[in-house]
């Protein structure tokens, strides 16, 4: 359990932080660039909740619950040292990533195939859950250009992968199930 009786350390004060394992790494880190950034599309998803509701806001809640064990994951490098830990290891695995597929289909079942490429806007939930994707494809840039350098879970690239299909088929479902979608006309200003 973690208990937070006091919010500042001092520890990061010149400028390095600690990683779950308890390494030390600069705060500019790609690790640490990449777990920041899927808090920030956390964050996002608060404000997606702010207007969702039902079903919608209560799959937002989960998603943002794996959000944090995603971010637990990407914080500890050295996945083949997980054994020696001493407690387990919280990693994203692929039941959370076929969840995300299941609602997708779920979501997409009622909408009708785009003929275009659609603006992100119309409703307020919609601009921000396009918000929220345009996040998702930043972490799971972040997470990818990672994984080049390091260990990464590869069930934590899937989900970050799915998730900004998700928040785009659940913009659409938040635009009147499709029918206030913002078509992209080419050329449109010219």
């Amino acid at each position: 359990m973690v208990v937070l009786n006091k919010i500042y350390t001092r520890t990061g004060d010149k400028g390095d932080t600690a990683l779950s394992d308890g390494s030390r790494v600069a705060k500019h880190d790609a690790r640490v660039e990449a777990y920041g950034t899927v808090d920030e599309l956390n964050a996002t998803l608060g404000l997606c909740r702010l207007h969702a509701a039902g079903i919608l806001s209560d799959r937002i809640s989960v998603i943002q619950n794996d959000l944090f064990d995603l971010g637990a994951d990407l914080s500890r490098p050295n996945m083949t040292d997980d054994d020696k830990a001493g407690y387990p290891v919280l990693r994203i695995i692929d039941d959370q990533v076929a969840r995300l597929e299941t609602e997708i289909d779920e979501m997409n079942a009622d909408l009708k195939p785009l003929r275009s490429f659609i603006l992100p806007g119309g409703t307020a939930l919609a601009s921000y859950l396009h918000l929220s994707r345009t996040v998702a494809r930043r972490a799971e840039r972040r997470a990818t250009e990672l994984a080049v350098n390091g260990d990464v879970n590869g069930a934590a690239i899937r989900y970050l992968n799915r998730l900004s299909d998700w928040l785009f088929v659940a913009a659409r479902q938040a635009n009147g199930s499709g029918t206030e979608d913002i078509l992209w006309v080419p050329g449109a200003s010219r």
